[in-house]
């Protein structure tokens, strides 16, 4: 009965415009970073009912803004009946605890924030470790400087993940709980690399698909799966218009047009000012990325700073070491686009809409032409008695052209490297 009586968060989200180039951490514009602050802010369950920016050649030690600024806010947080206000970028302790003192209502910056988006989307146990993780290391500095502000109780954005009722626990106990996690997630990890030796033996080829947050991931997931002969809609991953609708890796098989199977990896997506501890919390589950075939870069097309969006998740990459990985550039959501003609497709470049399922074969096509150059093209006699090897190469790959001998079954097919090896006895023509 609680959850029909809990009240929306009225949030004001507040942005400094650093005037002096050399002191931009960032590419992105000051505009359109408070675009994408609003979203996380909705995403994160809030209502926007206010927006402020200040334009400042550098950032102020005690307050972050002139206190003259934050004595503005103060007065329009009222008006407003706001009853948080979110800051664009990390703030330190003791500036959230000065601003809160002034404006009489909660403060949180961009990483509290993000921080507790995960906190509400994590699912997976590893996921919600890696979420407790990076909340704590985001914690432990401020716990000095924020002092009795830690100790927060009440409900709403910023409350939520480790430590609710005791914020105020010690460093000492932070760091002790940052230890077990740790060892939870060695465990988590061991598993996970077992799980990855078997699927090395079986050869299956892997397709990651990494982005920015809200490119339509997920969405591109589920329309590749469909092309698997055991595809069942349970199967599918959750969608939704919104920032961080998937945070957990997700493996599911799919099918090339050769009939050949490939496993695609759905990842958490990327957002600008991403905060580091949560990049380095997921460094481990993002290692999927690393044992990938090939990536699939997934780019809103509709964004006007798809560019920016675009360079936030090579960074990201940069930062996992697979930057030189095969890569197909993935446009998406060209279904919104006004114009009638998409541009045209080039190599390891393509334009889609996964929701409308536009171009989706030609993107397969694309997959199997990088996946196959590791396939070997062979011409094979196989003896009557191999009937069972007919028939699970059928399975497996798409056997077209074969006819029955007197001496066996002759087909043609295109052989992964570990098949290759197995039946090289059987090869009568390359």
């Amino acid at each position: 009965m609680d959850n029909f009586n809990k009240e929306i968060e009225k949030a004001l989200i507040v942005g400094l415009n650093l005037t002096t180039t050399s002191k931009r951490t960032d590419d992105i514009e000051i505009d359109d970073s408070m675009i994408e602050l609003e979203e996380l802010a909705k995403a994160a369950g809030a209502e926007v009912v206010g927006s402020m920016i200040q334009n400042k050649q550098s950032i102020d030690a005690t307050y972050y803004m002139g206190k003259g600024k934050i004595e503005e806010i103060e007065e329009y947080a009222k008006t407003l009946d706001a009853t948080v206000i979110v800051f664009n970028d990390e703030l330190s302790g003791s500036q959230i605890r000065n601003i809160e003192e002034v404006v009489g209502v909660k403060v949180i910056d961009r990483t509290a924030l993000i921080l507790d988006i995960f906190a509400q989307r994590a699912i997976s146990k590893e996921g919600k470790l890696q979420v407790e993780l990076a909340q704590l290391r985001y914690r432990l500095p401020r716990l000095q400087g924020m002092g009795g502000n830690m100790s927060r109780t009440g409900a709403g954005i910023g409350t939520r993940g480790p430590g609710e009722q005791k914020l105020e626990v010690d460093k000492r106990h932070i760091q002790e709980r940052q230890n077990d996690i740790r060892k939870e997630l060695k465990l988590v990890k061991k598993n996970r690399d077992t799980q990855r030796i078997q699927r090395t033996k079986s050869n299956i080829p892997i397709v990651a698909i990494v982005g920015y947050t809200n490119a339509g991931k997920s969405t591109l997931l589920n329309e590749l799966i469909k092309t698997h002969k055991d595809y069942e809609k349970e199967k599918e991953v959750f969608e939704k218009d919104m920032l961080f609708a998937t945070l957990d890796v997700t493996l599911r098989k799919a099918t090339l047009p050769n009939k050949s199977d490939f496993l695609v990896v759905d990842t958490v997506g990327f957002v600008s000012k991403l905060p580091h501890d949560l990049v380095d919390a997921f460094k481990a589950t993002l290692e999927e990325v690393k044992y990938a075939d090939l990536i699939l870069h997934v780019i809103d097309a509709t964004n006007e700073s798809f560019e920016i969006q675009k360079k936030t998740t090579d960074t990201v990459l940069k930062e996992l070491e697979v930057e030189d990985k095969r890569e197909i550039l993935v446009y998406n959501k060209v279904d919104k686009l006004e114009m009638d003609i998409y541009p045209k497709n080039q190599e390891d470049v393509v334009y889609i809409s996964a929701k409308k399922g536009i171009n989706i074969d030609k993107l397969l096509n694309m997959i199997q032409e990088i996946i196959c150059e590791k396939l070997y093209d062979v011409q094979l006699l196989l003896p009557y008695d191999k009937g069972n090897v007919f028939s699970e190469l059928k399975d497996k790959y798409s056997v077209e052209n074969f006819e029955y001998l007197e001496d066996g079954i002759k087909l043609r097919v295109s052989l992964d490297e570990k098949d290759y090896a197995v039946y090289k006895n059987h090869i009568i023509e390359k």
